[in-house]
């Protein structure tokens, strides 16, 4: 299994696989045209030819980004892909100089196993203002904040 940059192909099976697990209530629903507009942001888990996970990570501030819609496909659960995704994501931020990176999860145990802390989401104003009003749970969110700090040495 390797992880690489998602190309423009992979946006079907990206939004796919992310809304699979909205309809569970594990995420949150993206529309393809949401996924086109950041692609960019993607990186894939690709086995045997076949796109198995996805994760973005969103720049909000010069220090600050999420870890976002990380997704692996149902039939490839237990196989490592989240870790990889999950590994090439952290490695990703660290490379464009994050010194923080968060996410919204249910899966708060995956994250914590990744060096991710407990946080508060009021901590994070930016991602308040930016995207959670707007969001159907804003209400009533029940998503996890896990955060990852990096030292000043990367």
């Amino acid at each position: 299994m390797k992880v690489r940059t998602a190309k423009t192909s992979d946006a079907p099976i990206i939004c796919e696989m992310i809304n699979h697990w909205a309809e569970q209530g594990k995420m949150l629903h993206r529309s393809l045209e949401s996924v086109y507009d950041s692609l960019r942001e993607f990186q894939v888990a690709e086995e045997n030819g076949k796109v198995v996970g996805c994760v973005a990570v969103d720049i909000f501030w010069g220090d600050l980004a999420e870890v976002k819609s990380l997704a692996v496909a149902a039939g490839d659960l237990g196989k490592g892909a989240g870790s990889k995704l999950l590994t090439a994501a952290i490695a990703d931020a660290k490379a464009i100089g994050v010194k923080r990176l968060f996410a919204l999860t249910y899966e708060n145990d995956f994250f914590a196993g990744h060096g991710f802390e407990l946080t508060d989401r009021q901590l994070l104003p930016e991602k308040v203002w930016r995207e959670c009003l707007a969001c159907a749970k804003a209400d009533a969110c029940d998503e996890i904040c896990m955060q990852l700090e990096f030292d000043s040495r990367g």
